[in-house]
């Protein structure tokens, strides 16, 4: 099993056409060309709408600030700590930040199906899908029983072979404030020629 490590940092701020933001693309797959799976980070400084994706799935969660107001079918409020939200990539929501500017974690998946769920630090999680990561908020000790890997804070760990070794991830003491997730567990399995995911 090959890990990558993707620092936030590290990854160049693309700003929005908008002016409402700008975002750190942290993967992409396959990549160099029409992409399957998008993960990426962004920096909300303004209202404004969300761009429409026709065929997407998103996974959208809070990493910093006060929070967002989505104004889906059903309107939704994130904060964060807050589970991530799935919804179709279509819908292309106005968002209203609640207190100043946020940043937020983005999981996108067309032709095959996405994952993202909050990490309880030390608790084991094991995923049946094809490709998994975890991103850090905050610095911590990732393992899968027979590894321990050191991740600083903002980074993306990813593994694009099948793996179904259970992952751990234990933050560094006081890392991070306890309202805020230590980590987020992401998944991706793409479709098979015939159009069905395994």
């Amino acid at each position: 099993m090959t890990l990558r490590l993707i620092h936030a940092q590290e990854c160049p701020p693309q700003p929005w056409r908008n002016g409402g933001g700008q975002t750190r693309e942290l993967l992409v797959w396959p990549p160099g060309g029409d992409w399957q799976l998008r993960i990426s980070r962004a920096d909300i400084a303004a209202d404004g709408p969300f761009s429409a994706f026709p065929g997407v799935q998103r996974w959208f969660a809070v990493l910093q600030g006060a929070g967002v107001a989505l104004a889906l079918a059903k309107p939704q409020t994130l904060r964060a700590g807050d589970a991530p939200l799935e919804f179709d990539g279509a819908a292309a929501p106005h968002c209203r930040l609640l207190d100043g500017p946020t940043q937020d974690l983005n999981l996108m998946a067309r032709q095959g199906r996405g994952f993202m769920q909050i990490v309880i630090a030390g608790q084991a999680w094991h995923s049946p899908l094809a490709m998994r990561g975890l991103y850090s908020t905050g610095a911590g000790t990732w393992s899968d029983g027979a590894r321990q890997v050191p991740i600083s804070a903002h980074t993306l760990l990813w593994n694009e072979t099948t793996d179904t070794a259970q992952w751990t991830f234990t933050p560094d003491t006081c890392a991070a404030p306890t309202h805020i997730a230590p980590a987020y567990w992401l998944g991706f399995t793409p479709h098979t020629s015939d159009g069905a995911t395994p």
